[in-house]
């Protein structure tokens, strides 16, 4: 059975993001949407399968975190990667599951390479079988804990951005994120409500982990007209050895 159509809208890309897809990514945008429903036959992957839901929810909302990109710097412009851009961007997509905001990232930035990790083997395995079907040569896949990765030296400081959705309160997400990104890195965290209060409450956490607080945006999704939230963190100091800690720990007793 073929399923719906997702809406094109390239207008609503150009005027929210600075970015449209073309033909190809609106293709395995399409492609994705179909493999997602299918795979949500057999695994619980995601509530969110009408057609514009999907849009805004999965594609937009994933690309929004990495809008930046795409706008002319201006004099107020802070948001920026670091270092090398000719290099290839290494992103790490943290408790990826249905594979977002991983998967919108690594097909609109052809020139990055992301690396999709989560605990659940059959996640992963679903992915891996994703990434094939899309042609997408620029995407890793990686099963295990976020506190275990970020100690392992093969990860631990080597990646550029680090994405996180869906995943605990902003200090868990912090703890994960921050120990795998180099000096300079950027972590982004997407929410939906968000406070001053729980501002000040990650000031803290940050710190300890080598970061700052680099900028919090506020926006609302152009169909649904939701408030959201994307919080950016920067590491710009050595992340202590003993963080992450251990499998759970984070969660039980966040920073």
């Amino acid at each position: 059975m073929t399923p719906p159509s997702l809406p094109q809208i390239p207008e609503i890309w150009q005027e929210t993001l600075h970015w449209q897809p073309n033909a190809e990514q609106q293709a395995q945008f399409q492609k994705l949407y179909q493999l997602i429903l299918e795979g949500n036959q057999k695994l619980n992957l995601t509530r969110i399968t009408e057609p514009q839901e999907f849009w805004e929810k999965h594609l937009w909302d994933s690309l929004r975190g990495i809008a930046f990109l795409w706008k002319k710097p201006t004099s107020d412009s802070y948001l920026q990667l670091q270092g090398n851009t000719a290099d290839k961007v290494q992103y790490i997509d943290i408790g990826t599951g249905a594979g977002f905001p991983g998967l919108p990232v690594a097909i609109s930035v052809p020139n990055s390479v992301v690396t999709l990790l989560d605990s659940t083997r059959k996640k992963i395995t679903f992915l891996q079988k994703t990434v094939s079907v899309l042609e997408l040569r620029n995407v890793k896949t990686l099963t295990g804990r976020a506190e275990e990765t970020g100690q392992q030296p093969e990860h631990r400081q080597k990646y550029d951005v680090a994405l996180i959705r869906a995943v605990g309160t902003a200090a868990v997400c912090a703890e994960y994120s921050l120990p795998l990104l180099k000096q300079g890195g950027l972590a982004i965290i997407y929410r939906g409500n968000w406070t001053e209060n729980e501002t000040a409450k990650l000031q803290g956490a940050v710190k300890q982990l080598g970061g700052v607080i680099e900028s919090i945006e506020e926006f609302t999704t152009p169909l649904s007209h939701s408030i959201r939230h994307c919080l950016y963190l920067r590491k710009v100091a050595n992340t202590p050895a003993q963080f992450p800690r251990g499998v759970g720990i984070p969660t039980q007793k966040p920073l």
